[in-house]
């Protein structure tokens, strides 16, 4: 086979590959918690990857892909490295919006560095999972929590394993990390929450035979929002709107600029993010948030991301997030579309997602849990008390909270050395 698609089809691994690979893991044994970034010069073009379906030049070498069918309806794309030798303990990590598997670029070697088989997929609706761009019209019933979560059930024994040793989850990942573990805790081990703290699941009212049902008071926060003297909107409804695809999608500046803004406008690079704890779900409150979180009410995603435009001389100094890295994203995205990732906030607002989880009410994490933010990310506060509660009420073994300096929302990105160390830290002090 000697198209690149045939050797990433195939199964077997040569023994000259299988050399190959581990001398790739080896030769960055000293460089396990650094970014693979800074072992190339700042500038400088990687050596092609032809192991991988996108990042071919930004990728290193000991990564690979595969097409992988879940048995759950989806062939999925993975990244992986440390698939060497079989027997390995797996740590599978998901992404989030607007992300990829490529989102966890600096942690595969990292963790297979350390004895780990790590796998990062494409979840539904995005990159080389999406066969086809997703529309607005496709079953939404697929894009559940419990069907995400068994998208990552039917990927981990598709693979060869009966169990992981830990799923890691950032932004949008997160929630679906946490049900995971939430929902099969015989099967995911332990779970690593990235910037999305843990919130359990919705729960039911308890000893309300023999009582009249007490009204409940409802918050409508779209309508309040609205009424603000500077009217706003939130960013979960306009995501699961009709028109936010098409809006991304067809961005004015162009798919690459939008993300540009959209990293750069979470991240600790803008100065402007010095998040803190809100009191309550109230438009005030919310209100108080960036704009990318709550909106200005007259404004398109688009066009609040392009006030926010780095300069050259900015996006020339982000290391984080070169021009080659944003292409793969904005490749993929420019190809895909939005309307997969979007699906996600669909659910989100949809009470007929919600109420099936009614299901767990009552439940708890109860297997080893640690959670990783950034210092100056608001993702970490946009739900109020969410932070606050998780030992408290959703994980009964959480043992670490973990805030960085100088990392915005895209943790794994900005700052990977000390998302590695954390990752690598918890995962051999955890208890079996």
């Amino acid at each position: 086979m000697n198209s690149p698609l045939g050797r990433l089809g195939a199964s077997r691994i040569t023994r000259r590959r299988a050399l190959l690979g581990w001398g790739c893991v080896l030769a960055r044994s000293v460089f396990a918690t650094t970014p693979a970034a800074a072992i190339v010069p700042f500038g400088k073009q990687r050596p092609t990857n032809t192991d991988v379906l996108y990042g071919r030049n930004t990728l290193p070498g000991g990564i690979r892909s595969r097409l992988i069918d879940n048995n759950n309806g989806i062939v999925m794309h993975i990244l992986e490295a440390g698939f060497e030798t079989t027997g390995r303990p797996c740590v599978v990590l998901l992404h989030g919006f607007p992300e990829l598997a490529y989102t966890w670029r600096h942690q595969l070697l990292a963790l297979a560095q350390a004895g780990f088989h790590a796998v990062a997929p494409d979840l539904r609706g995005y990159g080389r999972t999406a066969a086809a761009p997703v529309s607005f019209e496709d079953d939404l019933a697929q894009y559940s929590m419990l069907s995400r979560v068994s998208d990552v059930l039917g990927l981990t024994r598709a693979i060869g394993h009966e169990t992981l040793a830990c799923v890691v989850g950032h932004d949008w990942g997160g929630p679906t990390a946490q049900w995971c573990a939430l929902a099969r805790p015989d099967v995911f081990r332990s779970v690593v929450s990235v910037s999305t703290p843990f919130t359990g699941p919705p729960s039911l009212p308890l000893a309300t035979a023999d009582r009249p049902k007490a009204s409940e008071s409802v918050i409508d926060i779209e309508k309040d929002l609205a009424a603000l003297p500077r009217p706003r909107k939130h960013y979960w409804w306009y995501s699961a709107s009709r028109e936010a695809n098409q809006d991304m999608w067809h961005a004015p500046q162009g798919v690459h600029d939008l993300l540009r803004a959209m990293y750069y406008f979470k991240s600790a690079d803008w100065k402007g993010n010095a998040p803190f704890a809100l009191k309550s779900w109230a438009a005030e409150e919310l209100s108080k948030m960036p704009e990318y979180y709550v909106m200005d009410f007259d404004k398109s995603i688009s066009e609040t991301m392009a006030a926010h435009m780095p300069s050259s001389e900015e996006i020339a100094a982000c290391r984080w997030m070169t021009e080659g890295d944003l292409r793969v994203y904005s490749a993929e995205y420019a190809r895909t579309g939005f309307q997969g990732g979007l699906n996600y906030y669909r659910v989100l607002t949809n009470p007929r997602y919600s109420a099936e989880l009614r299901l767990f009410s009552g439940r708890t994490i109860d297997n080893p849990a640690c959670f990783i933010g950034g210092a100056r990310d608001w993702g970490v506060r946009q739900s109020p008390g969410a932070f606050e509660s998780m030992g408290k009420d959703v994980c009964t073994r959480l043992l670490g909270v973990h805030s960085i300096e100088g990392a915005g929302h895209s943790v794994p990105e900005e700052k990977p050395r000390e998302v590695n160390r954390l990752l690598i830290e918890f995962l051999r002090q955890r208890p079996a």
